[in-house]
């Protein structure tokens, strides 16, 4: 399959899952903060064209890019914030709008993101994919030479089961997107007064089993704190404090990517 490279970026990584509900988002942007915080060039491209939640994670909910360029050479310019470059449909639509769109629109929009983004110099470009697998990720695998994949779980039975068809999309023989690993989000439960406590609400070792069984790497078990949700709301992920619980997951989730990037160790899941 011919894909276009982005030039200037270094590595682009999806971000997937294959229901909503996971956190998939919250995974995405705390692990670009986490990035640009140990140093690296980052991007985050918004591809959930039908629920943009980026926007509102980072922060930069209402601002809209400039655009620079000739007529007909336009190139959109990311909003800037804790250090990451962002562009997202939700800069382009009112916040209380929903995107009512088929497929076909929808892929345009994306492919305008991609393409007309002015990202500079990148060492990661993270793209946070829609849940399922639809017309959004035949666009972005048709168009964009992506380096891998990273799959977001819950430990329920429910979520791991729907995290096969985003595995099964990456592994088709016309496709063959190497995988990184599977983050489990909601590992478990922990007060932030007692870090030590562990309930796990979700299911216990489902993760850890569904990833040896189809031959993956467990790159990081990210539990669940009062403060995940809300600092999501307020604009400020967690990761931008790396001593807390949750930023210390995310910052060694940074590290893992950064090491299977550099060293090429991506995980293919194993073949039917």
């Amino acid at each position: 399959m011919q894909t276009q490279k982005i030039p200037g970026v270094k590595h682009v990584i999806a971000v997937a899952s294959g229901k909503g509900g996971v956190g998939k988002s919250t995974v995405t942007a705390n692990l670009a903060v986490a990035l640009a915080k140990q140093g690296y060039k980052v991007g985050l491209l918004d591809a959930d064209i039908y629920g943009p939640s980026i926007p509102k994670m980072m922060g930069v909910e209402g601002e809209q890019p400039g655009v620079t360029g000739t007529q007909g050479e336009e190139r959109i310019i990311p909003i800037e914030q804790h250090g990451v470059k962002i562009l997202s449909i939700g800069f382009f639509l009112p916040a209380k709008d929903p995107a009512i769109w088929r497929g076909p629109m929808a892929s345009n929009a994306l492919k305008q993101l991609m393409n007309q983004g002015q990202w500079g110099e990148l060492d990661f470009l993270l793209i946070d994919l829609p849940p399922g697998t639809g017309d959004i990720h035949i666009t972005l695998i048709n168009e964009l030479h992506v380096n891998g994949a990273i799959i977001v779980s819950t430990p329920q039975q429910v979520a791991l089961a729907s995290a096969i068809k985003g595995l099964n999309m990456f592994r088709n023989k016309d496709i063959h997107i190497p995988i990184l690993g599977l983050v489990e989000n909601m590992a478990w439960f922990t007060p932030e007064q007692h870090p030590d406590e562990k309930y796990f609400i979700f299911g216990k070792e489902n993760c850890e089993k569904f990833a040896k069984e189809e031959g993956l790497e467990l790159l990081e078990r990210i539990p669940v704190v009062q403060g995940i949700s809300e600092s999501g709301d307020a604009g400020e992920p967690v990761s931008m404090d790396s001593d807390s619980i949750t930023g210390k997951a995310f910052h060694a989730l940074a590290e893992k990517v950064v090491t299977f990037s550099s060293t090429k160790r991506f995980y293919y899941v194993k073949d039917n």
